[in-house]
């Protein structure tokens, strides 16, 4: 069902104006929760789109977009890109930042249990190690920052749409 209280990124852009104006930004989207979801991201030079891209999928959870949010953004970026991308899950951010090198010496195996999306994470992880340096930094959802809001934007595509 299209749901038409929700942003477009054209409307976005016209309400929004403070945050980073370089970098990376993600989200994911998943309404119910599991459920249909989206990913989006968008990558911004000098407050210039360099590019955008969103997804979906029928079946997901929030943490699988989110998590693919991040992995399409980094398959974008060259090896040698030396640019922050900003995500608003800190649960995303803490896995690759924190936990994964642990978890990735012990034969990716956690002390209190199997690691959540353990797929979607390894590839993440791999791509985060392929771009030594890219810095992955949380931001706050939702507190009027252009791109990240825009980000949202563009991973609720699927609701606005009523696809999904």
């Amino acid at each position: 069902m299209a749901r038409s209280d929700l942003l477009t990124p054209q409307q976005v852009l016209r309400r929004f104006k403070d945050g980073p104006k370089t970098g990376i930004f993600t989200d994911g989207s998943c309404d119910p929760n599991p459920g249909a979801g989206g990913w989006g991201f968008v990558w911004v030079e000098d407050d210039a789109i360099v590019e955008e891209a969103h997804g979906e999928d029928s079946d997901t959870t929030n943490n699988r977009m989110e998590l693919q949010a991040l992995i399409e953004a980094f398959k974008r970026l060259p090896e040698d890109a030396m640019l922050t991308i900003y995500s608003d899950s800190q649960l995303c951010v803490n896995t690759v930042n924190e936990w994964a090198p642990g978890w990735a010496r012990r034969g990716w195996k956690r002390k209190s249990g199997p690691i959540a999306n353990l797929e979607l994470v390894r590839e993440l992880y791999a791509l985060h190690l392929s771009h030594p340096t890219v810095t992955l930094a949380w931001i706050r959802a939702h507190d009027g920052s252009r791109w990240n809001e825009y980000a949202d934007a563009l991973a609720s595509t699927f609701l606005r749409e009523g696809t999904g």
